[in-house]
């Protein structure tokens, strides 16, 4: 079970900072144009929040738990991705972007068995 947690939190990582990085480093519009539709709801400021928030994430999925230092954050992290999913769900509801719904309940799932698993019966 700790080689399978390993695994999901990594590919969530991976995702995460990908998704981040891509908020970041994009304009605003150009992220529109490639179906991130929900970016006209928000600010320049508030999508490169969202993106540094991600890559925040993203780094707490891995890096405590790897380095060994405090790695209670690698469950936080996985109930801050809940939490995150949890608004854009709101977003995309608001938008009706079905689509963009069922990704992030995908994403609440992959992330609470994470958290699930590291805060109980496999924590480090």
């Amino acid at each position: 079970m700790n080689v399978a947690l390993w695994i999901v939190a990594s590919v969530l990582a991976v995702a995460f900072l990908a998704g981040g990085a891509m908020k970041l480093v994009q304009p605003k519009e150009k992220l529109a144009a490639s179906g991130f539709g929900f970016v006209e709801d928000f600010s320049d400021n508030a999508v490169k929040g969202i993106g540094a928030v991600e890559i925040l994430a993203g780094i707490g999925l891995i890096l405590p738990a790897a380095l060994d230092i405090a790695p209670v954050l690698v469950p936080l992290a996985a109930v801050g991705i809940v939490l995150l999913m949890i608004g854009a769900i709101v977003v995309h509801g608001r938008r009706k972007e079905t689509q963009s719904i069922v990704v992030n309940v995908i994403l609440i799932a992959v992330a609470a068995f994470v958290a699930w698993g590291r805060f109980g019966p496999h924590s480090f």
